[in-house]
């Protein structure tokens, strides 16, 4: 048995030194010098760059034409954000810039708002009953007032987000506070300053 198992270990030595003679070109490898690196160049994809404008087809079939973050905040809403807004609102009323440089177009189901005009600034979807909410005048205190601002001009300020899902509620933060829409019980509450006010709906 002995003699057996002598002459497999042999074989198996004799496969091994002929399998490594085979796959070598003779020339001896130099072990100390560093490894050669390359690098490879890629491309990475870049993104299309916001459009300049979008046109709309507004109430009584005016076009409407949407310009700087809100045409960019349209563009890349989602089909359900786009439905959700429906059609925009004509006059001046329902377009344009306030005195704080705040720009917004008013649609049917929300409104688009932005801090500035400035290409690249966030613009933010305010929508369903955060809007309503958003859009009760309110004295300085955020306490419904018939003689208050509302708006990006009241107490809240300006949207800071749009509308994130946290379980049952629809929050969106704006300069000064956040309102926070439950989806189960319908109720709205509306904090300015870390202070819950009524939400006047």
């Amino acid at each position: 048995m002995r003699t057996i198992a002598r002459h497999t270990a042999l074989a198996g030595l004799s496969a091994v030194a002929l399998i490594i003679v085979g796959c070598s070109n003779g020339q001896s490898v130099d072990t100390s010098a560093p490894p050669q690196v390359g690098l490879i160049a890629t491309s990475t994809p870049v993104a299309p760059a916001p459009p300049a404008e979008v046109k709309l087809i507004g109430e009584r079939d005016v076009e409407v034409t949407l310009t700087g973050p809100i045409a960019a905040k349209y563009a890349s809403a989602t089909e359900e954000q786009k439905q959700a807004l429906g059609k925009p609102l004509t006059g001046d009323r329902n377009a344009g810039a306030r005195e704080s440089g705040v720009v917004f177009q008013q649609f049917q189901g929300g409104v688009i708002t932005a801090k500035n005009k400035e290409t690249g600034t966030p613009a933010y979807i305010t929508r369903g009953k955060i809007r309503e909410a958003w859009n009760v005048p309110r004295n300085p205190d955020g306490v419904p007032a018939v003689t208050g601002d509302n708006g990006s001009v009241g107490p809240l300020g300006a949207p800071t987000s749009d509308e994130t899902a946290d379980g049952d509620l629809l929050v969106e933060t704006f300069e000064h506070g956040q309102i926070a829409y439950n989806t189960k019980t319908s109720q709205v509450e509306v904090t300015i300053n870390g202070k819950v006010v009524p939400s006047g709906l």
